[in-house]
């Protein structure tokens, strides 16, 4: 079976292709979206076995850093352990192409945190369709960057993504060609900001 492919107005969202897309990911669905970088696979949180699928479509392990995309930093502050200099940041660079990692607060279910560090990726993502759909959705996703086994850059067409993994995945959300570029990645140890990666968000914020 091929997967659902949505076509959404990336400025003006249509409401009713929002709603579809929406209904599949709160029934279990695997879902590709685009954000303010590359495409991403998401479900809901709590969805094993859908996670169990991503993992599956890239091949990754179960150590690897999962991001949860959340509507803003309240509910962030759910979800991660934030300090006063963490908020301070994250308060002027959201929303944005930033992943933070921070310590996991016990409201994470356990598979998603990375097991040796007990740490999360964070997103509050910046975008018309994406912020449509989580109000939508009304809670967080789980997310990953839509990179394929073997490749470093990540999925920007979904015309492309379709032809690729459109047996895989139960919708596939068009946002139209995006760029290659992941997320930045930023670490906070004891309140420390480290870069772990350069994408789409502008690193000089973090930087000592």
């Amino acid at each position: 079976m091929s997967a659902k492919f949505i076509s959404i107005h990336p400025d003006n969202p249509q409401s009713r292709f929002i709603k579809q897309a929406s209904e599949i990911i709160l029934n279990g669905g695997v879902a590709v979206i685009p954000t303010d970088s590359a495409y991403a696979l998401c479900c809901t949180l709590g969805d094993k076995s859908a996670m169990e699928r991503i993992i599956a479509i890239r091949k990754i392990s179960k150590n690897h850093n999962f991001t949860l995309l959340c509507r803003d930093l309240s509910e962030l502050s759910t979800f991660a352990k934030i300090g006063n200099n963490e908020f301070r940041l994250l308060k002027h660079n959201t929303p944005g192409a930033y992943t933070f990692i921070l310590p996991a607060t016990k409201e994470v279910p356990r598979r998603l945190m990375n097991e040796k560090r007990k740490t999360i990726g964070i997103r509050v993502p910046r975008g018309a369709i994406i912020e449509a759909l989580m109000e939508e959705v009304g809670e967080p996703l789980m997310s990953c960057s839509l990179i394929m086994p073997d490749c470093e850059e990540a999925e920007n067409d979904p015309v492309e993504i379709n032809d690729k993994i459109g047996s895989l995945v139960d919708v596939i959300v068009d946002g139209g060609v995006l760029t290659t570029e992941p997320t930045t990645v930023i670490r906070f140890e004891d309140g420390v900001p480290l870069i772990r990666r350069v994408g789409g968000g502008d690193p000089a914020p973090f930087e000592e």
